[in-house]
């Protein structure tokens, strides 16, 4: 039997392609891209600052679908197409990680993304003994 489970969100996906949001192995739980999608509807809107609000609000939804908090989180990785999306991004990050002393390692790096995302994540957690 693997120790590997993979981890799917109602109303996220990958536009058909067989890919899992993230996956557990143990206590370590890695994301595929987080979209800014809306679970509710599967659209992604195309406001960046709305976006932003969804990419952080996904993150949520797959570490408790993993069983997991953002306190498992160890390192959040952000693509983005333009740099300055990043005071969006740091808006959302001081709300989800108000602790200075308290937060994940962070990476921001421009990419080249569909023409209607502007932001994706990545993340890597550690859920402690959670499988």
């Amino acid at each position: 039997m693997s120790n590997r489970r993979s981890i799917e969100i109602e109303g996220l996906h990958h536009g058909g392609a067989p890919i899992p949001q993230a996956c557990l192995v143990g206590p370590l739980l890695v994301s595929s891209g987080i979209l800014g999608q809306d679970p509710a509807g599967g659209r992604v809107p195309e406001d960046l600052t709305e976006q932003v609000a969804h990419v952080f609000a996904n993150i949520g939804r797959v570490l408790d679908a993993a069983g997991g908090s953002v306190a498992d989180i160890a390192k959040l990785t952000f693509f983005v197409r333009d740099r300055a999306s990043r005071e969006a991004i740091n808006a959302e990050w001081l709300r989800m990680f108000p602790d200075p002393a308290d937060r994940p390692a962070r990476h921001t790096l421009v990419q080249e993304l569909p023409p209607t995302i502007h932001v994706q994540c990545e993340l890597i957690a550690y859920l402690g003994g959670v499988s």
